[in-house]
């Protein structure tokens, strides 16, 4: 890869399509003479650029202008941004023009390219840091501010204009002429004629599809630029019923490549089982498909909550986007939900409405309100539209769509979730509700989903079919360390008398507001100071005279003082006891779990395993002359043509060990035998069933990239590393319990634990309760196997505290196979050892995921009890029960002598 790309892509960090398009750029500016053009050069560019990317017919300017079709939500700002780096890094170029089709993008990209800005394109590229670019606007263009000037040193700024071309073509209405070819006397000439005579000047069109045929690009053409760059991700121009392609377009990166990579999110359709809309009428099945959708939206919210907080990222708030028919049907919709019949009008204040017909301030107001609407902070919550929200409202946190206007199945997949693809946290995060929009289409189901299923359709495999509205709204529950609710007990019992017997007072009670507010601080206090001692070998340090000692200290000295406010002899006397209490609760309420890090030290050995190649699916044919591809999901057709001379190897084997050179984890110095016997074995396989060498060689041209990705894949399962050494540290002895959420029914709430379970389909989403031993008052389980489980620990008078690890536990994660992540099912210890369990299904035992996990574990569990051995702790050890042997009669001992795992 060209060294300016690798660099600029990592500082950018850029995605795969982002780096691809970046890449094609620099290969093109190899073949292109960028100046300024008459129509034979053009013509000859023309051609250098067929002849590397021959899906460029025309550049359909007059200058070179090639297309960069990228699905929404894949990042086509960014792209710009490191295009302009590119271009001025490498190629030395500072003039750059920018073009908008809106005035909601054009205000977007302002904010984009302006420094310290969320968004800001260039954050990372150190060469702007120093040397910020000019920004030029058609706000300020007429100041001056476009014509370079000498810096002290004898540099230039780079200069990038941002215009808006919907204001370009109003001006141009009538034949007039638009202000920015008007006279400017500080230059002698209108800024359009100095922009044009620049000899560098990079013209970048965002969603150039809504302006190709518009007055103003015409008069921009005029600008003659050096090179033109369009980005967009529709590559055609609507005319009547008529879709009329881009002949320029040089890179494509399809809606459903980015779904299935995933660089947005998943559309999916929802509706009832068993519904028939015919049964209902236009009335009904409106108000069917609003309350589903906000039942829907209600179940999202609640979800990602739950992410955001097991996670410790920012919450994100979604919202509901209703498209109405007309704005009579909006206003209609808008006292629907503000009406106190609908869900008691809890949505009164939380819906806007956007149309059209909305003029000055209150429109004003309407487009604020939009813009904002990612903020977890604002009302909004329910967006009524009328077909205006176009290109450039980039929310990420439009999660719900309830399509009320009539449109066919392909008008509804294709342009209701072109607002709400874009994802919070800018990737998948791999919890489906997170990742996933939805679309309420009750009337609709079954035409989207053949329509999804269509092979032409934008998203052929992207709708999760037949996903069915929740019939039940959730809520959050906190589960809370049982510690917490332990020590506020013994605090109100033991602290009060305590205090008064040793100040030999009695107006102090637990009730008082004064001794209320100092407990809950102080407390608090100590509970934060006590997670800074987690480098102890155990929780048992903390009864040192000394630790204890600086506990009070750094209490003391933290505390802040209130209105509220004991006497100070008093209030050391209570941090002081309290102090005391928690270090003992925590040391009953709490199980070591100490923090194993395994470091390879002395080098690493690596390589491949000596293996022969399995060629037998291979059957590649070689490519005649003028040979026609049809792709089966779009029907685009493309020519090969062979040129026999352009790449030649003496030896066949070339074709293929020149590939696997190229992977970064490949030395051909270390492993050129290798791959020379893997590369002849191929050879071998293709002359066995090809009539001469000739086919060979062509076959292995044409096919030498997905040949050289078929002898690295085998070649990856033959791959070792190992180091010459390992070292284990334990940073952290234990971990205080962290605050988890779960949700669940509202109706439902926390359900006894000990409470047989009916449907056990339905289980993940009960939280459970009632405990005595769990180190947390509620708990959730993923099988009823795991319930039972839980009743086994609590029955059982050996165990003495027991819980289920939830990700936010940081300790207890355990990596196996390659860096991936294993998070028990069950934390235990009883009165002689400590112990992880998992609970399997019995025909799972034995799969390989399980048996890595499984081989993780022990020697997770063996560095565990050499480290609690030397500090007076318990040994530990691993069960894996399968769950037909999970009966409530059995106890921990039992199960250990049958299914530990050494």
């Amino acid at each position: 890869m060209n060294r300016y790309v690798n660099s600029i892509s990592a500082r950018l960090s850029l995605r795969k399509p982002q780096r691809d398009s970046l890449e094609i750029l620099a290969d093109l500016l190899d073949v292109l003479e960028l100046g300024k053009h008459t129509s034979e050069s053009l013509l000859t560019q023309l051609n250098n650029t067929k002849a590397l990317y021959p899906s460029v017919d025309d550049f359909e300017r007059d200058f070179p202008s090639l297309c960069f079709a990228l699905a929404t939500g894949v990042g086509k700002t960014r792209l710009m941004g490191a295009f302009i780096s590119y271009l001025h890094i490498a190629k030395g170029m500072k003039n750059f023009f920018v073009l908008a089709p809106n005035l909601t993008i054009y205000n977007k990209l302002i904010a984009d390219f302006t420094p310290n800005t969320p968004k800001y394109v260039f954050k990372g590229v150190a060469e702007f840091a120093s040397n910020q670019p000019i920004l030029i606007t058609g706000e300020n263009y007429e100041d001056g501010f476009g014509v370079r000037k000498q810096s002290i040193f004898g540099e230039t700024e780079v200069h990038i204009n941002i215009f808006n071309i919907s204001k370009i073509n109003s001006e141009v209405r009538g034949g007039n002429s638009p202000r920015i070819k008007r006279l400017q006397e500080y230059i002698g000439q209108s800024y359009f004629e100095y922009l044009s005579s620049l000899p560098d000047l990079v013209l970048l069109m965002d969603e150039s599809h809504r302006y190709r045929a518009s007055a103003g690009i015409k008069v921009l053409n005029e600008l003659n630029p050096v090179l033109g760059l369009e980005l967009t991700a529709t590559p055609q121009v609507e005319s009547g019923s008529k879709s009329i392609p881009f002949y320029n377009v040089i890179y494509s990166y399809p809606l459903h490549k980015a779904m299935e990579d995933g660089f947005v999110k998943e559309p999916a359709v929802a509706t009832r089982e068993n519904f028939n809309a015919s049964q209902f009428s236009e009335e009904e099945l409106e108000r069917i498909k609003l309350e589903d959708g906000i039942l829907v939206h209600e179940e999202t919210k609640v979800e990602l909550e739950i992410y955001a907080r097991q996670y410790q990222q920012a919450i994100v708030k979604p919202f509901v986007l209703i498209v109405a028919q007309d704005t009579d049907h909006a206003q209609l919709l808008l006292q629907t939900i503000q009406s106190d019949s609908f869900f008691e009008g809890r949505y009164k204040n939380k819906v806007i409405t956007v149309h059209s017909n909305q003029r000055g301030e209150e429109k004003d107001e309407t487009i604020q309100q939009l813009m904002s609407v990612e903020n977890p902070s604002t009302a909004t919550e329910i967006v009524i539209h009328v077909n205006m929200l176009k290109e450039g409202w980039d929310v990420t946190n439009l999660y719900t769509i309830i399509p009320l206007r009539a449109a066919n199945s392909k008008t509804l997949v294709e342009q209701s979730i072109g607002r709400g693809l874009r994802l919070p946290y800018g990737k998948r995060t791999g919890v489906k509700s997170v990742d996933r929009l939805t679309i309420i289409a009750h009337d609709k189901f079954q035409d989207i989903v053949d329509e999804a299923n269509n092979p032409n359709s934008i998203i052929r495999s992207g709708v999760i079919i037949g996903k069915d509205v929740a019939v039940e709204q959730k809520k959050v529950i906190a589960a809370l360390p049982a510690i917490e609710e332990v020590v506020a007990k013994a605090v109100e019992k033991t602290i009060v008398n305590e205090i008064n017997k040793r100040t030999g007072t009695e107006h102090l009670n637990s009730t008082n507001p004064v001794v209320q507010s100092n407990i809950q601080q102080i407390t608090h206090l100590v509970q934060t100071k006590v997670q800074q001692f987690e480098y102890l070998s155990s929780s048992k340090q903390l009864e040192t005279p000394e630790i204890k000692k600086q506990l009070v200290r750094e209490v003391q000295a933290a505390y802040v003082h209130t209105e509220l406010d004991l006497f100070p002899e008093q209030r050391e006397e209570m941090i002081e006891k309290i102090v005391e209490i928690f270090v003992e609760k925590t040391i009953q309420h709490s199980i070591d779990i100490p923090r194993i890090i395994v470091q390879p030290v002395g080098g690493l050995q690596w390589g491949y395993e000596d293996f022969d190649l399995n060629a037998n699916g291979i059957n590649l044919l070689p490519v005649d002359d003028h040979i026609l591809i049809q792709h089966l999901r779009t029907s685009e057709r493309e020519t090969l043509q062979r040129y026999e001379n352009d790449y030649y190897e003496d030896r066949l084997e070339d074709y293929v060990v020149s590939i696997l050179a190229e992977y970064p984890d490949v030395s051909y110095d270390e492993h050129a035998e290798l791959l020379y016997k893997l590369s002849n074995q191929l050879v071998q396989h293709l002359q066995s069933y090809l009539s001469d060498d000739k086919q060979v060689r062509n076959v292995l041209l044409y096919n030498r990239s997905k040949l050289g990705e078929f002898v690295y894949a085998q070649m990856k399962s033959h791959y070792f590393a190992k180091a010459v050494d390992y070292k284990v540290t334990i940073p952290k002895g234990f971990e205080t319990l962290k605050n988890t959420y779960y949700t669940s029914a509202s109706e439902e709430g926390v359900r006894p634990f000990r409470e047989p379970v009916n449907d056990r389909n339905r289980i993940r989403s009960m939280v459970f309760g009632g405990f005595l031993k769990c180190l947390y008052k509620e708990q959730k389980f993923d099988s009823d196997s795991e319930r039972r489980f839980a009743i086994i620990c609590e029955n059982d008078p050996n165990v003495e505290k027991w819980f289920k690890p939830s990700m936010n536990q940081s300790h207890i994660r355990i990596y196996y196979s390659h860096n991936s992540t294993y998070y028990p099912d069950f934390v235990l210890e009883t009165k002689t050892n400590k112990y992880i369990v998992e609970v399997k299904k019995e025909s799972e035992i034995a799969n390989e995921v399980v048996q890595d996990k499984a081989n993780a574990v022990v020697k997770w569990c063996q560095h565990a009890t050499d480290h609690e051995l030397k500090n007076e702790g318990k040994a530990w050890s691993y069960l894996l029960v399968p769950h037909n042997e999970v009966l409530e009669n059995a106890t921990i001992d039992g199960l250990k002598s049958r299914f530990t795992i050494m």
